[in-house]
Formats: C-alpha cells, sequence, structure tokens
C-alpha cells in the first residue's frame, strides 16, 4: 500500500506508534497487518510501517535501523520516521532502543525508563521549523509522563527489572565511547548513552505526540574493570536476551494503554509558534501541515 498524505490522518490508522532499535526489528503478536510506505514532506522512513492490531489496538511499528539493521544512527530520517507516524494517526510513540550503563546498579539485562535527556549530537536535523516559520517547544520534561509510568508499570507486571526514572545522553556515534568520555559522562551524574533518543524525542513533542522511552542495557559502556571494551559480539549477545523481554512488556504497555491523553504533549504547540502567521511563506505552511495544520492553513 502507498500513500502521500499532506495532513494528520482523519481516519487513523493506528493510535499507538512502536520504533524499535537495535534487537528489535518487528512486533510478535500484531494481526491484521498491513506494510504501508509513506512520502513525507521530509523523505523517507527508515522502512515501510507495518499497522496491524495488538491487544486491541491499532499499532504502527517502526523498525528504526531499517530491516536488517542498515542505517547508522546519524543516517536516520528522524523528521520522516515521526511525521510519518503522526500522518497514520499516532498520538503516543514507545521508543524501544539499546543503550550502554553508566552506573554500577544499572546492570545489562535490565531496563530504564529514561525521563531526561542530554544532546551531544552533531550532525542531524532535530527540529520541523525553520524556513521563516519559528518555534520554541517547551522540554524541560522530555518524555511523557503519563506514557512513561505506564511503561515502567508495564515491567514490573511482566517481572522485568526496571529503573523508572534516569537521564539518557545521547552520542552522535557510530563509534562507541573513549574511557575518557565515559568517565566524564560518569562524573556528570548521567545514567545510560545511546545514539537515537533525544533527536527523536524533540521531533515528538514539536508534532505534539507523547513520547517514552524504554532504554534496554546492553553494557557498562568501557568503564566497568570487567568490561574494559565494547564489543559488538558482546552487545549482539545482550540484545537478544533483552528482546523477548522488550515483546512482553511492549504487549503489556499497549493493552494497559489508557485511550485518552492525560497530559499536555497534545498542546506543546499551543504557545510554541513564534512566527507572525502573515508572514510564514506557502510553501513552508504546506511542508508542514502535518505538524501545525491545526494551527495554521
Amino acid at each position: 500500500m502507498k500513500t502521500k498524505p499532506k495532513t494528520a490522518a482523519k481516519n487513523p490508522q493506528a493510535s499507538v506508534g512502536i520504533i524499535g532499535g537495535s534487537g528489535l526489528y518487528n512486533m510478535k503478536g500484531l494481526s491484521e497487518t498491513n506494510e504501508v510506505r509513506i512520502k513525507t514532506p521530509f523523505g523517507d522512513p527508515s522502512e515501510a510501517i507495518v499497522t496491524g492490531v495488538l491487544e486491541g489496538k491499532r499499532v504502527a511499528f517502526l523498525a528504526r535501523h531499517g530491516r536488517g539493521h542498515r542505517i547508522l544512527p546519524t543516517e536516520i530520517n528522524y523528521r520522516a520516521n515521526i511525521c510519518a507516524l503522526k500522518l497514520l494517526g499516532v498520538e503516543r510513540i514507545i521508543s524501544v532502543s539499546a543503550v550502554g550503563s553508566l552506573k554500577e546498579e544499572l546492570a545489562p539485562g535490565e531496563f530504564l525508563v529514561a525521563d531526561q535527556f542530554v544532546d551531544r549530537t552533531k550532525h542531524r536535523i532535530s527540529t520541523f521549523f525553520g524556513a521563516g516559520l519559528v518555534a520554541h517547544v517547551s522540554f524541560g520534561q522530555p518524555t511523557c509522563p503519563q506514557l512513561s509510568r505506564l511503561l515502567a508499570d508495564s515491567c514490573v507486571h511482566c517481572g522485568v527489572k526496571v529503573h523508572r526514572k534516569g537521564t539518557y545522553i545521547c552520542m552522535e556515534g557510530p563509534q562507541f565511547s573513549t574511557l575518557a568520555e565515559a568517565h566524564m559522562h560518569r562524573s556528570l551524574g548521567f545514567d545510560v548513552i545511546g545514539m537515537t533518543n533525544v533527536t527523536e524525542a524533540k521531533l515528538a513533542r514539536e508534532a505534539e505526540l507523547c513520547y517514552g522511552s524504554i532504554a534496554m542495557i546492553t553494557d557498562y559502556d568501557c568503564w566497568h574493570a570487567d568490561h574494559e571494551s565494547v564489543t559488538g559480539a558482546q552487545i549482539i549477545a545482550t540484545l537478544n536476551q533483552n528482546a523477548e523481554n522488550a515483546q512482553h512488556v511492549l504487549r503489556e504497555a499497549v493493552k494497559a494503554m489508557p485511550e485518552h491523553r492525560e497530559c499536555k504533549c497534545g498542546t506543546a504547540l499551543a504557545h510554541a509558534l513564534i512566527t507572525d502567521p502573515k508572514l510564514v511563506p506557502a510553501g513552508t505552511k504546506k511542508r508542514l501541515a502535518p505538524i501545525i495544520g491545526k494551527y495554521l492553513s
């Protein structure tokens, strides 16, 4: 199925979006599935989006790095990914990703539901705005508190050890940290390190979507005395162990997902658009219609 929507879906194909990262390339248990290839104003998303029914709810699954893990963190078209989910009618995004631990008590195999981010990326676009339209969204609380509580509760329900909050530092990659960087991140009190989530979170907020992050801990970065270096083989082994737990948690979270949002994510742009509407170029309005359509036309 191919579609080229220009504004957010009037008849949603999904209400919950799941973005799967390293180790999670599909969603088990989806029924009535359909592959949707969407052309967004920002280009193509990472992969065809699989829509279907999970625990009685319409869900859209997107493999962040593409099937077969073909796309580097820096190469991901984050704007297209978030916009495509918005166009399908998604209101909540659950992000699942692999991270390294920066603290002894955050062990490989455990999950962390991030509530804060630090952005150390360098080479990626992290806003929908510009080209004649300025917007400044609130980002003090970068994840949705309602969705984050649900994700942590779902981990507990499934018997997965979870840390209910923590700071995720997002580096550019694709190389892992140097030892000096790892020590610096630890001295600053950060909890886990990854390469993708902060960019998604910023764009989800601009798109007025709830965003919650399940960070699957795979390793101790390179700082731990018993883990002096991080290798791809080590991470893949732990990823495989985490993947089954993630599937159970996602099913439980979707099952327990309330119908209505009780957060402010859905009105993030209400007071964020700064530019005089009369001065916004028509081309910019058209390109951003999926994001700003209810405010500017």
